[in-house]
């Protein structure tokens, strides 16, 4: 299996930690998205949407979108929760993380860690709705060790991705004692050196 990716990228982060964690073989293929990489004729081919991470199995079919590319790898894996009600609720923090937490954490990260803006140019809105975000997971967080609870599951992989680098969107995380120490167990779990 090939890997298209970034490494700078936390939605790339999240198949290579997968793929780690699960000891499945992979060729990482570096792509730069800032010099337009993924938006040759070639990758278009393999992604449409001309983004990253996309994987390309041995077989030659394709598969894009994070989450989507986690879901697929982790399948029969105990990253993801045999009960079903556990696993619908696994989903709800992948899909929660693509439209209500990576819009604001990843974009104000995006604008300070590669446009070079300052804390004081970003968007007033994505970082009160970036904290917004912050402090939901907080909340889950003080109440159980896992987004989804005891166990790991590719809701902690997927959430890690941008949070355990929110520091560089400009977001303090001074007042998240159990955000902290979710990264940090996470982190090690699966393998990742702290990003503090």
């Amino acid at each position: 299996m090939k890997i298209y990716g970034d490494t700078s990228s936390g939605n790339c982060l999240k198949v290579k930690g997968v793929c780690v964690h699960l000891a499945l073989p992979y060729s990482w293929i570096a792509v730069d998205t800032l010099r337009g990489e993924t938006r040759t004729a070639e990758f278009l081919k393999l992604n449409g949407a001309g983004q990253v991470p996309t994987i390309e199995l041995d077989d030659g079919r394709s598969l894009a979108q994070s989450n989507a590319i986690i879901r697929y790898l982790a399948r029969g894996s105990h990253l993801i929760p045999q009960d079903a009600f556990a696993q619908g609720r696994m989903d709800e923090w992948l899909f929660w993380e693509q439209y209500s937490h990576e819009p604001y954490i990843a974009v104000c990260r995006f604008q300070i860690f590669y446009l070079k803006k300052s804390a004081s140019d970003l968007d007033p809105d994505k970082v009160k709705r970036g904290y917004a975000a912050l402090a939901r997971m907080e909340h889950q967080l003080a109440i159980t060790p896992f987004l989804v609870g005891d166990a790991v599951t590719l809701a902690d992989i997927s959430l890690l991705a941008y949070t355990r680098l929110a520091h560089e969107g400009g977001f303090h995380l001074d007042g998240y004692a159990a955000l902290r120490r979710w990264i940090g167990e996470t982190e090690k779990f699966f393998g990742l050196p702290s990003a503090h």
